[in-house]
């Protein structure tokens, strides 16, 4: 099978997404298909006709996934041509040549509906759910809307546009960008003195940002696929909480799975995972995560329709405790991709 993997990309997410990239384009390649790495706004500069039956090494120049958010600017710089296009050159008419388009973007444009409504215009096939359920997910605003109205338990909060008066008095809090990932610009405000620099991190990364309950406890997430809920997998940071830092430096949290949880709440856990994906329309595969407090009582934070594939990833981690290997596990994704195609 001839298969793009599109990674990279222009937003704080950029690391993440080619380190995601490489995991999936080795493990495709190792199952014999013809398989491009490709970086969605740098793109590629050479003859195309045969990109698929090129001997190269697509891997070359991705470095690990630093500590630090990339410079966008210096990325930018690298860019032939208009650098405010997001599409790199030639981007299309490779993805168009392929049976199918592994995506591996995390984030802004590549996690929000954008570019899965861009290739359902031109007809080319991508990995993964449809635009619509892309958009609800990656809005937090949306999905807790969401959750209420099918009774999903959640941390309350509230809405902040940039500039925007607001009203919340309970303390802690978190504050995050409402259109974002992997931790990015979030923030914990234990204080109303806390909240200027709290809220300046947030919107730094987005006009919107969510104020949100803070709840102690642990935190947990839970992949489904194809409807089917995975194992559980507890997450417990060595210092501070769950932040992209500790989430991609291999070290700095000890990952549990099977989770270590009473069989009910594992089971309570798994269904509501179950139920997030299906009230926000999801397809193929997803990785929900949730804090579980002192009393039991359990949180859904958010969904994730592009879950990280990169060496200290979640999901790959809990498919490897039912027997699913990686290979297995990316080769999992598009069969059940192109199931949405043949209706």
């Amino acid at each position: 099978m001839k298969i793009v993997v599109l990674a990279g990309g222009t937003s704080a997410e950029r690391d993440v997404s080619l380190s995601t990239g490489t995991m999936i384009y080795k493990a495709l390649k190792n199952r014999g298909h013809k398989t491009v790495l490709l970086d969605v706004y740098l793109g590629y500069e050479g003859d195309i006709s045969n990109i698929f039956e090129l001997d190269k090494d697509w891997t070359t120049n991705i470095g690990a996934i630093k500590e630090t958010y990339p410079d966008l600017q210096q990325i930018k710089a690298l860019r032939k041509g208009d650098a405010d296009k997001f599409f790199g050159p030639k981007v299309i008419s490779i993805c168009s040549q392929a049976d199918i388009v592994f995506l591996a973007l995390h984030g802004e444009n590549g996690e929000d509906g954008k570019i899965q409504a861009t290739f359902d215009l031109l007809n080319i096939r991508y990995t993964g759910t449809d635009y619509a359920s892309s958009a609800l997910a990656m809005d937090k605003a949306l999905s807790k809307e969401i959750f209420a109205y099918y009774n999903i338990p959640t941390p309350r909060g509230i809405r902040v546009k940039k500039g925007e008066a607001y009203a919340w008095e309970d303390y802690p809090c978190v504050v995050k960008v409402s259109n974002g990932g992997s931790s990015v610009g979030v923030s914990i405000a234990n204080s109303k003195a806390d909240m200027d620099q709290a809220l300046s991190n947030a919107f730094a990364y987005g006009n919107e940002v969510i104020i949100e309950q803070y709840i102690k406890g642990r935190e947990f997430s839970v992949g489904v696929i194809d409807g089917v809920a995975l194992p559980i997998i507890e997450i417990e940071p060595l210092a501070g909480f769950y932040d992209y830092k500790n989430k991609y430096q291999a070290g700095n949290a000890i990952e549990t799975c099977p989770a270590n949880l009473r069989e009910d709440i594992t089971l309570k856990m798994q269904n509501i995972a179950v139920e997030v994906f299906h009230a926000l329309r999801l397809q193929t595969y997803a990785r929900m995560d949730f804090l579980l407090d002192k009393d039991n009582q359990i949180y859904c934070l958010e969904a994730n329709t592009l879950p990280g594939m990169t060496p200290t990833s979640l999901l790959p981690q809990e498919a490897q405790v039912v027997g699913i290997d990686f290979e297995t596990l990316c080769e999992k994704i598009i069969e059940i991709s192109l199931n949405k195609y043949k209706n």
